[in-house]
Parts: structure tokens; C-alpha cells; sequence
């Protein structure tokens, strides 16, 4: 204050301005009446302020013993960093001191407060935190008596994590850096940190996330909680954590190599995921409503792990239905995700079979949901050429529909002519495999634990060849058949052997096609010509099939017109 006074009067002027004083007259005021020996509070909220403040004025020890400079750092070093809350809120006051709070080092020793005390074990945890996510979790021990007590967690090991939330991300980045440098965190508990942040901080609406005031911040908050992800692979962070992640990366135009990063952790982790999760907005130029290139992306970096642990272990890929049910999560929850993006009319074909055909067929036992995902997609895609249709329906095989999708598909207008046939063929070998297995002897009962294909190979070979004939003719006349057929509403009723009586259309398919003969094992090739030309002769047929054969009588009339 005296060289100031004296530069004053020098210059003639009658004020002193201090433009660049550490906060403000707040700060001033404390030192001002310390040196008139006034009492002065000091707490955690006015402490960074009166300790700048002190260091503008050269309150050292050179000046006068017991200075304000001296007393201050008492107080933090024996008070202010002992404390958890109150180390948190100087850290939050030192960010609008800066630099002098970071040349007087007061940041660096409140982060190093910080990361020490999230590294003590829960059980000396004595002071106040703030922990509204969940309730503690009880631990069923069993003690040295053989008999279960109950013990409660009273602090868990993620205690810390809501305090933290306050620090603005280049503070919070510096705290959650020191905590991993610690190495006593576990990755668990990180992920936790990272996410509880982000539901902080991130918001809600995808239009809040690309708003030009926010987008920047948005942007700068994930490339921040991606590179502070715990280096497990992805196993301290949940699944639909690291799809939120990726959901604003790409939203907030993140860089390429961030974005490359969260798709090879989420695939780690894929078989976790939901249909929602995958549902990632599309940026413009892109004209769908969902990135499904991304999904692409992270489902084929799910098949290279998936392949690579196949080829450590050789014998996994043949017992995968039974120890391996991430793969069969996949394939459902890709299913899901075609049946959702297939309602979008601005979806290729192209991208539409990528996608289907990225995932294994070990993931596929069923196909029933691919079908309801093709059907939704010929349904909103109604301009398909015949081509296209043949193409996306045969990304699924009919043998490995059930039996209530395969009664869809057979009333289904929608499908290309050879599809349904394929669906009546294979429905009816089920048909008269069910009906021989509960009819034959022991030995047929052994031969029916067989698939269907295999046992319809065994015993009708040659009748099924002729069938298979059949059907190659009904694919030059499809599109007559097509044209002229209608698809019956009314529901099909079980016959005593478990065949359905099928729609009209299905019906006149089936008759010109075949009659089976389930008592003696083996089918009679009766059908006329497949012609739908209303030129052709009408041709009878008498049925001499096995009146015990279980076919209802509707099926066993050919009289064809």
C-alpha cells in the first residue's frame, strides 16, 4: 500500500485503483481490518479469496511476524484440507481466482485432499457425504458358527462420487486423473463416477445436446468422460452408459478416434445392450432416422471378438447354445433393432441385408424374429421390385420359423409366392413327422429324436425330390399366382394329428401340389400341373390315400380347376 500511495502522489493523482486485485473488496475488507487487528472470519468459501488477496499486498513474514499469509495457511493445512466438503468448495471458489489460486498451489493441494480421502477404506469413513442414488447394499456372510448374519454396508465404495458432480469438468477431470493415479479405485466405481456425472450434466433432449450454446460444452464433457473410462475393457461401465456416450459423440460431431474407442468398448459388452440403446440419431447428410452404419460398426467388431475367442477354443463354437448365451442375445437384439429401423421408408435394402447378414448364424436358432423384421420392411417398402423381395426373403430360412410364425407367413400376400410354398412344404413335413413319432414303434420313436430334415431325407427321399420339383415350376408362374390369389381371414383349426386346416390360398397352393400319405411313411405324388392359366383342363384325382393317415378331408380332395 505504501509503494502504491507513493506512485500515486508521484503522478499527482489522488486514488489508488487496484484493477487487477484478487477477490474484490471482499478480500481487501479482510486483510484491511487484519491490519488494524479487527477479528476476521475465514471459512471455505472466503479463505482462496483472502489468501490471493494477501499475497497482492506482500502480507509476508519478511514484513511482520504472525502475518496474514502465515495464519492463513495454518488454517487451510489444519482445518480446510483435513475436511472433505470443505476441501470440494475451496476447489470451487479457487476456479474463478485463477492463477493465482494455481500459483499459490491451492489447486493442486485440494485435488490431492480430494483423490487421498476417496482412497480410504469405507470402514474409517467418519465424515458427512452426500449419497441419494441407492440404499446400501446388505452382504449375507457366513461366520466362523456356520450360521448366516446379516452384515450392513454402512458406507459404500462409491460415497464420493455425488460430491464430486459439482466441479466443472477441467476440475473434475484433474480430481478424477489424481483418483486413478492412485491405483487403489476399482474400475466399477469409476465407471459409476463417470456416469453420475454425466446424467449431471448431460441433457435429456437430443435437441439441448446439437443447440449451438451447449454444443461445444456437450462435446468437450464426452471427449473428457471417454478418456477417463477405466482401461478394463469396458467392464467397470455398463452398456447402455457407453451407447448414451456414443449417442452424444456423435450427436456433438466428436472426433473420429473418440468415437472408435466407445464402439470398441461397447462391443465388449454388446449382448448387455437394448433395442432402445442402439436407437443412435442420425446426423445430416444422412437421410435415416438412425446411424445404422454405426451399429454396423459395433456388431462387426462383436463377431472379431467373437470369432478370435472361437479360435482360441476350438470346441466353442459347438456347445455355444448351452454356455454361451451372449451370442444368442446378439442375434435376438439385432433382430429387434431391424424389426425398429425397418419402419423408416428412407432405409436401403442394402443396409437393411448388411446388417441382418453381420451377425452369425449360430445366433439364429429361430428366425421368427428376422421374419416379423422382413415383413415390417416389405410393408413400409411396398415399391420393392420382385427381385428385391426374393432378396430380403431370403435372408431368412423357413425351417426355422415356429409354427405360429409359419401360419403368418402362409397368409402373408406380402411374400413372394415361393416363399409361402416353401413355408406349407416344410410346415407339412413337421406335420407328418409329429403324426408318425406318436404312431410308431420303438424303433420309429428312435428315428424321430432326428430333425425333421434329416428323417424326411431317410424316408421320403424320393417323393421329396419330386416335391422340391414342384416347387422350382411355381416360380416360373409366380407372378400369375400372384396376381389372382387371396389371402384367407379366417383362423385355421387343429386337426387330431396337429395340421392346420390352411387358408384358401395357401389351400390351392397346397393341393396342386402334394398329397400326403402319413401311414405308410411316404408321400404320393398325385398333383396336376401347377398352370394357374383358366385354359387348362380340369383333371380328377382319386384319393386313395390311407383313411388312418390323419390329413383332414378338405386336404384330401384334388379335384382341380
Amino acid at each position: 500500500m505504501q509503494k502504491l500511495v507513493q506512485k500515486a502522489s508521484e503522478e499527482n493523482c489522488d486514488e489508488i485503483n487496484m484493477v487487477d486485485f484478487p477477490g474484490g473488496p471482499n478480500a481487501f475488507e479482510i486483510c484491511a481490518k487484519f491490519c488494524y487487528g479487527m477479528a476476521v472470519t475465514l471459512n471455505a468459501y472466503n479463505v482462496v479469496a483472502a489468501r490471493c488477496a494477501a499475497e497482492y499486498l506482500e502480507m509476508t513474514e519478511d514484513v511482520d511476524r504472525g502475518n496474514l499469509i502465515f495464519k492463513i495457511e495454518v488454517f487451510l493445512n489444519s482445518s480446510i484440507f483435513h475436511s472433505w466438503k470443505d476441501s470440494i468448495i475451496v476447489l470451487r471458489t479457487a476456479k474463478s481466482l485463477l492463477p493465482w489460486s494455481e500459483n499459490l498451489k491451492i489447486v493442486g493441494r485440494c485435488i490431492d485432499s480430494i483423490a487421498s480421502k476417496t482412497s480410504v477404506d469405507p470402514a474409517n469413513i467418519t465424515w458427512s457425504y452426500t449419497y441419494n442414488r441407492k440404499l446400501s447394499v446388505q452382504d449375507k456372510i457366513v461366520g466362523d458358527s456356520m450360521k448366516l448374519r446379516e452384515k450392513i454396508e454402512s458406507v459404500p465404495k462409491d460415497w464420493w462420487v455425488e460430491d464430486i458432480c459439482e466441479l466443472e469438468i477441467d476440475l473434475y477431470k484433474r480430481v478424477m486423473t489424481a483418483v486413478k493415479s492412485k491405483g487403489r479405485m476399482d474400475g466399477a466405481v469409476i465407471g459409476e463416477a463417470l456416469k453420475t456425472y454425466a446424467v449431471r450434466w448431460l441433457p435429456d433432449s437430443v435437441d439441448a445436446l446439437v443447440s449451438g450454446v451447449h454444443s461445444w460444452r456437450n462435446k468437450l464433457l464426452v471427449e473428457t468422460i471417454a478418456c477417463l473410462l477405466p482401461s478394463d475393457n469396458g467392464v467397470g461401465c455398463s452398456c447402455s452408459f457407453l451407447l448414451k456416450l456414443l449417442k452424444v459423440a456423435v450427436l456433438a460431431g466428436m472426433d473420429d478416434s473418440s468415437k472408435e474407442d466407445l464402439v470398441k468398448r461397447i462391443s465388449l459388452k454388446l449382448h448387455e445392450a437394448s433395442v432402445k440403446d442402439l436407437l443412435i440419431p442420425a446426423r445430416s447428410p444422412q437421410t435415416t432416422l438412425y446411424d445404422v452404419g454405426m451399429v454396423q460398426s459395433i456388431v462387426n467388431q462383436y463377431m472379431m471378438h467373437e470369432q478370435r475367442s472361437q479360435d482360441v477354443e476350438p470346441g466353442k463354437s459347438a456347445g455355444f447354445v448351452l454356455g454361451h448365451g451372449s451370442l444368442l442375445s446378439v442375434g435376438k437384439l439385432i433382430d429387434g433393432y431391424l424389426g425398429e429401423i425397418a419402419h423408416d421408408p428412407n432405409l436401403s435394402l442394402t443396409s437393411f441385408i448388411d446388417l441382418s447378414c453381420s451377425v452369425s448364424e449360430l445366433a439364429r436358432p429361430v428366425h421368427d424374429g428376422l421374419y416379423k423384421a422382413i415383413d415390417i420392411y416389405l410393408k413400409e417398402h411396398p415399391n420393392l421390385t420382385k427381385a428385391e423381395r426374393k432378396k430380403i426373403c431370403g435372408l431368412m430360412d423357413v425351417k426355422k420359423l415356429t409354427m405360429e410364425a409359419s401360419m403368418h407367413a402362409a397368409q402373408n400376400d406380402r411374400l413372394p409366392l415361393r416363399v409361402v410354398v416353401q413355408v406349407l412344404f416344410f410346415e407339412q413335413v413337421k406335420a407328418a413327422t409329429r403324426a408318425q413319432s406318436r404312431n410308431s414303434d420303438a424303433r420309429t420313436t428312435c428315428v424321430s429324436k432326428m430333425s425333421p430334415d434329416e428323417e424326411w431325407d431317410k424316408t421320403m427321399g424320393e417323393d421329396c425330390r419330386s416335391l422340391k420339383k414342384k416347387m422350382s415350376e411355381v416360380e416360373t408362374n409366380e407372378d400369375g399366382g400372384e396376381k389372382n390369389s387371396k389371402m384367407g381371414k379366417k383362423k385355421s383349426r387343429n386337426s387330431k394329428n396337429g395340421v392346420q386346416l390352411l387358408p384358401s390360398r395357401s389351400r390351392r397352393i397346397f393341393d396342386k401340389l402334394w398329397v400326403v400319405g402319413v401311414g405308410k411313411g411316404h408321400v404320393e405324388n398325385r398333383s396336376s400341373e401347377t398352370s394357374g392359366s383358366s385354359q387348362s383342363s380340369a383333371v380328377g384325382v382319386r384319393d386313395n390315400t390311407n383313411k388312418s393317415s390323419g390329413i383332414p378331408s378338405r386336404h384330401r380332395r384334388h379335384s382341380v380347376s
